[in-house]
């Protein structure tokens, strides 16, 4: 299925996404494509923030396009592997039965799909700028992400291979 299909999908139930990547097989380089996709969204993302925040406070636009770009798609991923390690640990300590390939995908999943609401994340940065509606749209993305991470690593913890 289309990576955009089942990012939709997601969205009706993220736990069957995850059950069917998982099926799929052990692929390392699917997992490793989830999150680098997702960093360099994210770094698109911040584009127009960027772009607002050097025009307003007369700052080289480069300079922070550079910065982000570091952080976003060099830093980031590595975060991210420490990130799913770490939970990997924690469901094992109560009772999950699954892989740590698993819990990768299920994080790197659960961010990738939620890129359409990291875009809009982004254009309210740029486009109104800091206040209650980037922080509204903010909480909702990490409310939404949350959700298909817990699902995704609930059914992936369910697994054993």
């Amino acid at each position: 299925m289309p990576v955009t299909s089942d990012i939709a999908a997601t969205y009706r139930g993220p736990g069957r996404v995850v059950r069917r990547l998982l099926d799929l097989g052990q692929r390392e380089d699917r997992a490793l494509v989830f999150v680098m996709a997702f960093c360099i969204v994210a770094f698109v993302a911040q584009l127009p923030g960027l772009s607002r925040r050097a025009h307003l406070e007369g700052l080289e636009l480069n300079m922070l396009m550079g910065g982000a770009l570091l952080g976003t798609v060099i830093i980031l991923p590595l975060f991210f592997y420490l990130l799913a390690f770490v939970s990997h640990g924690a469901a094992r300590l109560v009772g999950g039965k699954g892989t740590a390939y698993g819990a990768r995908v299920a994080l790197f999943w659960a961010l990738l799909s939620s890129t359409p609401l990291v875009l809009l994340n982004g254009l309210v940065a740029g486009f109104i700028g800091p206040g209650p509606t980037l922080t509204a749209v903010g909480l909702i993305w990490f409310v939404v992400f949350l959700w298909f991470w817990l699902a995704g690593l609930r059914q992936a913890q369910r697994i054993t291979q």
